[in-house]
């Protein structure tokens, strides 16, 4: 990538928590994606909100009324994945209870929700068990680049 240019990754933090890891292990993890995947990212929004906001964002775009950890919107219509663009909605406080749930550390699980969100805007989805465990396998191949 052309260090002139900005990356595709902007990240915002309007819950009020701390975020655990560092903007630049997100934008590896998200090259890392392009590259193993051949896919590109032109314009990613990871936005971390509180639980007022998922919810709401939940009811007005999914009908749905709960708490969730992420949620991925895309934006762009091509269909060779060459020009990705979408946003990432992130609940930091369910993210962060996710980590206590699965024994697991509070980075490792932020990174695995940005992680998931990124393969769900390539086309992946988790719908069933036999997509769970594919997404689940990607999460943890590109978890481990940066252990």
């Amino acid at each position: 990538m052309d260090s002139s240019l900005e990356h595709p990754l902007q990240i915002f933090n309007t819950s009020g928590l701390h975020l655990p890891f560092e903007e630049s292990e997100a934008a590896y993890l998200l090259d890392a994606i392009s590259k193993h995947q051949s896919c590109g990212y032109s314009f990613v929004e990871l936005v971390f909100v509180d639980e007022d906001e998922i919810i709401r964002i939940n009811k007005e775009f999914l009908d749905r009324d709960y708490i969730t950890d992420i949620i991925s919107f895309r934006y762009d219509e091509t269909e060779n994945n060459s020009e990705i663009e979408g946003t990432l909605y992130c609940c930091a406080q369910r993210i962060q209870e996710q980590a206590s749930e699965y024994s697991d550390s509070t980075k490792q699980e932020f990174l695995r929700v940005v992680v998931h969100g990124l393969i769900h805007l390539i086309g992946y989805d988790d719908q069933t068990p036999e997509e769970k465990a594919e997404m689940t396998r990607l999460e943890n191949h590109f978890l481990s680049l940066i252990n």
